[in-house]
C-alpha cells in the first residue's frame, strides 16, 4: 500500500507540473522545491520542526512554536509549508523561526535526505497535515511525533473502509493535541488513545495579537466614533449578498475583499455607486464605505467595528472569525461552516450567527442592533475562556 501511495504522490507532483504553465500559484509549488539548499546547522543545538500546510496552519501552531522558544532558546525552529501562500507570507508575523522551506515531495528519497540532514528531534504536524513517508522515515529515526489542533470529520479517509494505510499513518504519532471532542471520539474509533482534547491554538493567537495591538491613523479618522460594520475577506458572493442591507445602513463600513485585484476592486466601487474610499486613498473623504486594498490591515481594522460579518461562508472557505470575536465583535457568515468547529462553537455560545438568505440576514442584523453590549461581552468571554492551549500543550509534553 505505502508503494501505491508513493505512487499517488508522484501523480500528483505531474498534476502540479502540468498546471504550472496555466497556473502561477501552481509554478511557485513546482519551482519552490526544485534544487533545495538546507542551511549548515549549529553545533549542539535541538531541532524542533513543525510542518505546515499554508499560512493559516502556521498561524495556528505559532503560539507553541513562540512559547517552546521563549522556554528554551536553544531550539533551531524549523518549518516546513506545503503551500506557496504559506511559504511567502509567513514572515509578515513576528516569529523565531530559523529557517523554512517548502516539503520536498513525499516520497521515501526525497523525506530520507531531508531528514538526514536536519534529525529533528521532535516533529509538530500542525491540524490534518499527515504526509505518510515523512512520517515513517522520521519514526524510524526515533523522532518524537505530535499533532496539534488536530481536528478530524467522519469523512475522513482515515475513517473509510478503504483507509487502512492512512491509519496505521496516524498510529506512528506518538500523541494527539485535538481540538474538539469529535475528533477524540473518532481516533478512539479506530483505537488510538494517546490523545487529549485541548483546543485551539488560535485563540492564544489572537489573544497575543490584540496584546500588540497597532493604532491605525486611517480607520481612526475614518469612523471618527461612529457606529462600523466590519466585512472581512468578502467575495463577490459575499457583496452581492450583502448589498441591500450595506445600503441601508446608516454607520460607517470597513469592507476587506478576499481579492484585492484591480478588477474586483474596481466592481466593489460601482456596486456601491462611488460612496467608497481605497484606503490607500484616502484623505479624510466622507463616504461610508472604506476598502482595504491592501494585504495586512484586516486582523487591525476588526478592533474598530461593532460587528462583524466574516466571508467564505458561501464557498466553503470560511475567513477566521476569531480575528473579530477576540475584540468582542458578534460574527455573522454564510452556510457553509462545517468545515470550522469554530463556527458551530459561536452558533451554540449565541454570538455567531450563519444566514443563507436576505430575510435571515435582516433579521439577523436587527437582532444584534438591539443587543450589542451583551453580545459583545458574551463574545468576549468566549474567546477569553477558549485561551491557553499552548500551555497545556508545552506542560502535558513535559510530563511525557
Amino acid at each position: 500500500m505505502r508503494l501505491l501511495y508513493t505512487l499517488s504522490v508522484r501523480l500528483m507532483y505531474a498534476v502540479f507540473w502540468l498546471a504550472q504553465f496555466f497556473k502561477p500559484k501552481a509554478k511557485k509549488w513546482i519551482d519552490g522545491r526544485k534544487n533545495a539548499q538546507y542551511p549548515s546547522l549549529p553545533q549542539g543545538k535541538t531541532v524542533v520542526w513543525f510542518h505546515c500546510a499554508s499560512l493559516g496552519e502556521f498561524d495556528q501552531g505559532l503560539p507553541l512554536m513562540e512559547l517552546m522558544k521563549q522556554k528554551n532558546p536553544e531550539l533551531y525552529l524549523l518549518v516546513t509549508f506545503f503551500s506557496p501562500s504559506g511559504y511567502e507570507h509567513y514572515t509578515k508575523r513576528k516569529n523565531s523561526v530559523d529557517f523554512a522551506c517548502y516539503l520536498p515531495l513525499d516520497v521515501p528519497s526525497k523525506a530520507r535526505v531531508f531528514l538526514e540532514h536536519f534529525k529533528p528531534a521532535q516533529a509538530f504536524f500542525v491540524k490534518y497535515e499527515f504526509w505518510s513517508n515523512f512520517i515513517l522515515e522520521a519514526k524510524k529515526r526515533g523522532t518524537q511525533l505530535y499533532s496539534v489542533c488536530t481536528i478530524f470529520r467522519p469523512d475522513h479517509r482515515f475513517f473509510k473502509w478503504y483507509g487502512g494505510f492512512f491509519r496505521f499513518t496516524l498510529k506512528q504519532i506518538d500523541y494527539f493535541f485535538v481540538q474538539n471532542q469529535q475528533s477524540l471520539e473518532l481516533l478512539h474509533s479506530i483505537g488510538i488513545t494517546k490523545a487529549e482534547r485541548v483546543g485551539d491554538l488560535r485563540f492564544d493567537r489572537v489573544i497575543a495579537h490584540k496584546t500588540n495591538l497597532q493604532p491605525d491613523a486611517v480607520l481612526e479618522q475614518f469612523i471618527f466614533g461612529q457606529n462600523t460594520w466590519v466585512l472581512g475577506s468578502s467575495w463577490s458572493v459575499d457583496e452581492s449578498f450583502l448589498e441591500a442591507e450595506i445600503h441601508r445602513f446608516e454607520g460607517k463600513i470597513i469592507l476587506a475583499p478576499h481579492d484585492i485585484s484591480e478588477k474586483h476592486l474596481t466592481e466593489i466601487e460601482k456596486r456601491f455607486n462611488g460612496n467608497t474610499v481605497r484606503y490607500t486613498k484616502f484623505h479624510g473623504e466622507k463616504t461610508q464605505i472604506i476598502i482595504l486594498d491592501c494585504i495586512g490591515k484586516l486582523s487591525n481594522a476588526y478592533a474598530y467595528g461593532s460587528f462583524a460579518y466574516v466571508g467564505g461562508g458561501f464557498t466553503g472557505s470560511l475567513h477566521n472569525i476569531l480575528e473579530p470575536a477576540v475584540f468582542g465583535l458578534p460574527v455573522v457568515f454564510g452556510p457553509k461552516h462545517k468545515r470550522f468547529p469554530e463556527a458551530q462553537l459561536f452558533i451554540d455560545e449565541g454570538v455567531g450567527f450563519s444566514v443563507s438568505s436576505p430575510e435571515e440576514l435582516s433579521a439577523v442584523l436587527t437582532e444584534i442592533a438591539e443587543n450589542i453590549e451583551q453580545l459583545q461581552q458574551k463574545t468576549m468571554a468566549l474567546v477569553n475562556a477558549n485561551t491557553g492551549a499552548a500551555e497545556k500543550i508545552y506542560d502535558l509534553l513535559n510530563k511525557r
